[in-house]
């Protein structure tokens, strides 16, 4: 099975891009499933899809053809399928502040629970073998960095903080629950959040596996859009993702020629420029602007020819470099990241346990490290043509 992500800025085009790739798969005969993970969803309305017809069905995947199918994941039926135990706890401690039965539902719906349930849902479909591929719609890029670190942040809370907590307060409930200003959490609570854990598990290894898993960024030729295009890059890397392809969307057409847009098609040409160079040797496709709204299955179609040469492939493994490797070279071992676009006053690393932690920014990467180097402590760090090596030595 293969997964295609579709991330960008907000307002660039990436639902109407995934779901014109949905098309071109299920047109070459793969079983699709696009999947949009953005809260705000779009989906439906891009297909201009009959609001009752589909919102009545988007508990689960809704026929498009026989080969494609799109999902919209409801939160509000996510909170009863799966969530049940936690939500209910959730509502009762925001009941005993004052707030209201209705307001105390709303506040109870976590961020994070809609990201969470479709991956559970690309989880179980890969365990059913029920497509071929899944294109997931993600939300704009902070929400999809959230995304993707969500199975390395949940194992780790599994692994060092469930099992004493869980333990904790197994032992200090009869005695606390007379005393305790708010209602504690059952170990039914606790069974639900160990179950949902269950139901993750191998995601994780999915999304980082580049056979399997594609980044595709989609951007339009704006500065301001570019650069969070480029910081999108650097954080899919250090969260083990394998961009495999760039999207410039809404290029102006070179037939247009009316004085009004020349400063906009000079700027689009600079930016242009500066894409091509920043991600080779990464592909990067355009895709004009349309002299319509692309709405409806037709008007998809008509961007999928856009996007896509007659009998191309988005399923196609075009790219597989892993960005960290490990590896020992005279007498010490390194850690090699793919950092493109990062500078040096961005990066920071420090050891904890045995995870080398890598900073760019405000983002924060936990890398486990093999046995042969979990001993071992960073002394020596160098980013060069856009890899950062990492010297691991006893302390």
């Amino acid at each position: 099975m293969r997964i295609l992500l579709f991330s960008g800025k907000g307002g660039v085009g990436k639902t109407s891009l995934a779901a014109a790739t949905g098309l071109q798969l299920s047109r070459l005969g793969h079983r699709t499933l696009v999947m949009s993970v953005d809260p705000a969803h779009s989906l439906a309305d891009a297909f201009d899809l009959e609001t009752s017809l589909f919102h009545g069905a988007t508990g689960d995947p809704f026929p498009i053809d026989e080969r494609l199918a799109i999902h919209e994941v409801n939160i509000q039926k996510e909170i009863k399928r799966h969530w049940r135990e936690i939500s209910s706890y959730v509502i009762s401690v925001l009941r005993t502040t004052g707030i209201s039965d209705v307001e105390a539902e709303e506040l109870a719906i976590l961020p994070g629970m809609e990201e969470l349930s479709a991956m559970m849902y690309v989880n179980q479909f890969r365990r059913e073998e029920r497509y071929d591929a899944i294109v997931l719609d993600c939300a704009p890029t902070a929400e999809s960095m959230r995304f993707v670190s969500m199975p390395t942040t949940l194992e780790w809370y599994m692994k060092h903080i469930f099992p004493f907590q869980r333990g904790l307060l197994k032992a200090v409930r009869p005695i606390a629950k007379p005393f305790a200003p708010f209602e504690l959490p059952t170990d039914n609570y606790f069974a639900n959040i160990q179950d949902l854990f269950g139901k993750l598990d191998g995601i994780g290894e999915l999304l980082e596996d580049p056979r399997v898993t594609s980044v595709r960024l989609v951007t339009n030729p704006e500065r301001m859009v570019l650069r969070e295009t480029q910081r999108a890059f650097v954080y899919f890397s250090l969260h083990g993702l394998a961009v495999d392809g760039v999207i410039v969307n809404r290029v102006l057409p070179l037939t247009v020629t009316d004085t009004y847009f020349q400063e906009w098609q000079l700027s689009q040409a600079r930016i242009m420029t500066e894409i091509d160079a920043y991600f080779t040797p990464v592909p990067v496709k355009r895709v004009p602007l349309f002299t319509h709204e692309v709405l409806g299955r037709e008007r998809l179609e008509e961007l999928a020819r856009a996007l896509y040469a007659d009998k191309e492939d988005p399923a196609a493994v075009t790219r597989t470099e892993a960005p960290f490797t490990f590896a020992k070279c005279d007498g010490w071992y390194e850690v090699r990241l793919q950092l493109p676009f990062a500078v040096k006053g961005e990066v920071g690393l420090f050891k904890k346990g045995d995870e080398l932690v890598v900073e760019v920014g405000t983002l924060r990467r936990h890398i486990g490290l093999p046995s042969s180097m979990a001993g071992l402590s960073p002394s020596r760090a160098k980013l060069e043509n856009r890899v950062l090596t990492v010297e691991m030595k006893e302390s």
